[in-house]
């Protein structure tokens, strides 16, 4: 027994002196692309710590409202901006996706150095695993990775894809989402309404193998808008369950559940906004009138139109229809999550088709007013994410493994070693 106690032992150590750790790399959508032209996109984050909404959006240097709108938050909700939210909570960030060096990337967050930070720490820690440390080095031209300031500026260079803001022909906004433990392509794609096929054909795999720290691209069905080219929002893009603040914060584009149909309404803390009534009608930004007749139903509804110069645009459409629609069924607002929730607890991103507003009040005349906007589901990620903290180091017993005839994995931080 002393004899198989030495080998093992000898072994353990021939193998932690021979074998080399092995870097484990993760898979990453690259889109090409030529030009200065850029879209709307989103990147997936899970909280590390609890933070409040405002933080998450300094973070990443995004406007707290557009934050709330991308994950169907109640704007209106009592000091919104200083709402904490829990540890792991998962959350769609927006992003501008630009092209740099050819290839799709957001490059507008700069993270400032504090004490303690080290590449791997921001990328992983801070940033969930979106970018990697390598990533830092190369997009702040850093020549020593293990020499960084207090104070200073890094760019973080975010993932991000547009395919045209479309996908099979549909429009879309693109989701760059880090694969966790225990997340599938069928998984994923039933979450986000889609399919394991369309997830392949959109991150060109061969296979549907996913992996933890993986970042794909997942396409989330939009709203699109029709309004003039001239607007200073004219290719407004909203992904199902989610709203828009547009025209300074005048209007609010929601889209969901229903349909994919982008509906606009005065937002709900409009302050300071140009008159939203359509021009020779009655009707106000959001409204609609039907008239039943022998032939169908008319319907007269002021669209919003876009935001030019500070002018509210609004146009005026009349249709005669089969039949007169329904009311218009807003998707559900919410207020914020409490810091208790777990990620394992949070609801499917896919806006849930119950209807979650109050009835429409009619007036005499047949005008069908602005919805009352009651809440909007947090749109949060897969059940089973976890935290994006580095795992400590761990070791395994490699005697005892050898002994049992086990495979085993030792893990050096990010590298692993393989038996």
């Amino acid at each position: 027994m002393g004899m198989i106690s030495r080998s093992i032992l000898w072994l353990s150590v021939a193998i932690m002196i021979f074998f080399k750790p092995v870097q484990v790399l993760s898979k990453s959508t690259i889109e090409p692309c030529d030009g200065s032209d850029t879209c709307n996109s989103m990147v997936g984050y899970i909280l590390p710590t609890e933070l409040k909404i405002s933080e998450v959006s300094t973070l990443f240097q995004v406007d707290p409202v557009s934050l709330l709108g991308a994950n169907g938050i109640d704007l209106s909700y009592p000091d919104i901006e200083n709402q904490i939210l829990p540890a792991h909570y998962f959350i769609r960030v927006p992003i501008t996706c630009g092209c740099v060096d050819g290839i799709r990337k957001s490059m507008s967050v700069v993270y400032k150095v504090k004490a303690a930070d080290t590449l791997p720490s921001i990328a992983n820690n801070v940033f969930g695993g979106l970018v990697t440390s390598d990533q830092l080095k190369d997009a702040n031209s850093i020549t020593d990775p293990d020499v960084i300031d207090i104070g200073q500026s890094l760019t973080i260079p975010l993932p991000c894809s547009c395919f045209n803001g479309t996908d099979n022909g549909l429009a879309a906004i693109y989701l760059s989402y880090v694969v966790r433990p225990g997340d599938t392509m069928a998984a994923l794609g039933a979450k986000y309404g889609t399919t394991v096929t369309d997830l392949m054909t959109v991150n060109a795999m061969g296979t549907p193998v996913i992996s933890p720290g993986d970042i794909l691209s997942i396409p989330l069905a939009a709203c699109t808008s029709s309004i003039s080219k001239y607007s200073s929002d004219s290719h407004l893009l909203v992904a199902n369950g989610s709203y828009t603040i547009t025209a300074s914060h005048c209007v609010q584009c929601s889209c969901g559940p229903g349909n994919l149909n982008l509906y606009c309404a005065p937002a709900p803390l409009a302050v300071s906004c140009s008159s939203m009534q359509c021009k020779k009608s009655d009707l106000m930004l959001g409204n609609t009138t039907t008239q039943p007749t022998s032939g169908g139903c008319n319907v007269t509804t002021c669209f919003y139109n876009g935001f030019l110069n500070g002018t509210i645009l609004t146009s005026l459409s009349t249709s005669l229809q089969p039949q007169c629609p329904g009311i218009q069924v807003m998707p559900n607002f919410t207020g914020p999550p409490s810091t208790t929730t777990l990620i394992g607890m949070v609801p499917s991103p896919s806006p849930s088709p119950s209807p979650g507003v109050l009835p429409l009040p009619k007036s005499p005349s047949g005008v069908i007013s602005s919805p009352i906007i009651t809440g909007f589901a947090p749109a949060n990620g897969p059940t089973g994410s976890s935290s994006s903290a580095p795992e400590s180091l761990r070791w395994v017993s490699i005697a005892s493994f050898l002994l049992l005839g086990l495979p085993f994995v030792i893990h050096f931080g990010d590298c692993q070693l393989f038996h």
